[in-house]
């Protein structure tokens, strides 16, 4: 029988009150981040809206994410806010995720505020950013082809790192966007290193002459080796990992089960005590909390 996967967030947004949001933290919200959100908001309105979770104890809701927004709001004397309802109320657990916006996110909000009707200019004031570099922001994604935007569309890339895809043909920005992820090196060394590999005929209009010495070609042949091997790596522990949970998780259970017999748990603490404590500690182990941790 499919088990039927729980969404992470509700379909439709939700317009709240802000006195009904209950903070999960509590932040100094003078400081320059708070300057800019404020300023944003005032000049752009808000373009994220904040995660919230019915309060199950009480009525309201518990706000997971935002609350530098909802404090500017409020000091810029909104009285409602738009938000995005989550089906998971552990504030940890989102925000470990989802942390700060990557590059293509903080793309597409400057996109949006510009169909908005909002000038450059004023993103550029509110963000405290000079204008070329909202500009730079606006056409990062041009050259860079639509299966490489979904790869990396969540990742913490380096604005640097679409300079150098958009020098590569398509197949190969695909190739190495797939490479950085499984390795998750995302940085301006890595993908330099990447594009200096890249054969001429899959770069942009062929590149420009590349100066082959001996020691040039040496370090790109052990790149593509050393890369090759580490997929070949990260594609065995993939394999390896779903069978190795089923395994655990199946031993895990089973464990449990043991462990609620109480004439057998009562046995096993008298006189097999150190045995009684490991079986407890792996009957109570979260693993995927661990392997995400990892």
């Amino acid at each position: 029988m499919t088990k039927k996967i729980q969404q992470g967030f509700a379909d439709a947004l939700i317009e709240l009150s802000i006195d009904e949001l209950v903070p999960t933290k509590h932040r100094a919200k003078y400081g320059k981040k708070y300057g800019q959100i404020l300023s944003s908001i005032r000049v752009a309105g808000l373009i994220e809206a904040p995660v919230v979770a019915p309060f199950k104890k009480e009525k309201g809701y518990l706000l997971l994410d935002g609350h530098l927004r909802v404090t500017a709001l409020k000091e810029l004397g909104h009285k409602r806010v738009i938000c995005l309802i989550s089906t998971d109320d552990e504030a940890y657990t989102y925000n470990k995720f989802v942390n700060r916006l990557s590059a293509i996110q903080e793309h597409r909000m400057i996109m949006k505020a510009i169909q908005d009707g909002v000038s450059e200019e004023k993103i550029a004031s509110a963000l405290n950013l000079e204008r070329g570099t909202i500009r730079n922001k606006k056409f990062l994604l041009d050259g860079i082809c639509p299966e490489v935007v979904e790869l990396l569309k969540d990742k913490h890339v380096a604005e640097r790192v679409f300079s150098a895809l958009k020098k590569m043909k398509a197949p190969r920005q695909i190739a190495v966007a797939m490479l950085m992820n499984d390795q998750n090196r995302f940085t301006k060394t890595y993908i330099q290193a990447l594009l200096d590999a890249t054969p001429q005929e899959q770069l942009v209009n062929n590149g420009k002459p590349k100066k082959e010495t001996p020691l040039i070609l040496a370090r790109q042949i052990r790149l593509e080796e050393e890369s090759l091997a580490l997929n070949q790596d990260i594609a065995a522990i993939k394999g390896d990992y779903g069978t190795e949970m089923v395994e655990v998780t199946s031993v895990q259970a089973y464990l449990k089960r043991l462990l609620g017999n109480e004439k057998v748990a009562a046995y096993l603490q008298k006189f097999h005590e150190p045995i009684y404590e490991k079986f407890s500690e792996i009957a109570e182990l979260d693993f995927f909390k661990l392997k995400s941790a990892g």
